[in-house]
């Protein structure tokens, strides 16, 4: 599944490759309100497009994808940006790892990220592990697979650059099998500072706030029972 939004300039060749790749899956577009081609060059290229009429998100278009995904019975799903930035020959390893967890996320090799970047998700990473008590080596890489189990069951996918962190609280809360793989990453643009530190300090905020209720419901938990 491929979620876009006004990514006509890249967004055949993303289809291409994961054709090449995946030569037996469906691929499926998420045209989410694209005011350009994306959706039109997509359909050309092979894959099934389906189309938001209004911009809503990135996690309402992996809303849309994963409910097509799920009313049929799909066992594995696996997710790419339209924007280039991620191979699609990784989601070989997804789908590999697919066969024994319940949701898997790429790790990105960081020494190819730039620093603020790097800064920013060790951030994001170290607050996530240490409410959450795991040991995850990134918490905010784009590319995902999804099992059965976790299509059914992740429900709470929140919008923006929280998409990721929220899809990694519920599979914690769920008790679900995660598992990560290293993939390749290229960067095409850095945020400006002001733009980067709102999008750090928003997606901390929200790690903050699901990683303190997942502590107490632990903790009431723990002395209910």
């Amino acid at each position: 599944m491929i979620p876009a939004y006004n990514e006509e300039k890249t967004i055949g060749k993303v289809v291409e490759e994961c054709k090449a790749n995946l030569p037996n899956a469906l691929i499926l577009v998420v045209d989410d309100g694209s005011t350009d081609k994306t959706g039109e060059i997509a359909g050309k290229h092979g894959a099934k497009v389906l189309r938001h009429e209004v911009n809503k998100g990135k996690g309402e278009a992996l809303k849309t994808g994963l409910e097509y995904f799920r009313r049929r019975g799909f066992d594995f799903v696996g997710v790419i940006d339209a924007d280039l930035q991620y191979s699609a020959r990784d989601l070989k390893k997804i789908f590999s790892a697919l066969k024994y967890s319940d949701v898997v996320m790429g790790c990105r090799y960081f020494s190819h990220i730039p620093f603020r970047h790097r800064l920013g998700n060790f951030v994001w990473r170290t607050a996530f592990n240490f409410l959450f008590g795991t040991g995850f080596r990134d918490t905010n890489c784009g590319l995902l697979g999804f099992s059965q189990r976790a299509l059914r069951e992740i429900k709470n996918i929140h919008g923006g650059y929280i998409v990721e962190n929220s899809i990694l609280a519920e599979a914690v809360e769920k008790n679900m099998k995660v598992t990560q793989v290293p993939v390749r990453v290229r960067y095409h643009a850095t945020s400006s500072l002001a733009r980067g530190t709102r999008i750090v300090l928003g997606v901390l905020l929200f790690i903050l706030k699901e990683g303190l209720k997942y502590r107490f419901r632990k903790l009431f938990s723990k002395f209910s029972g």
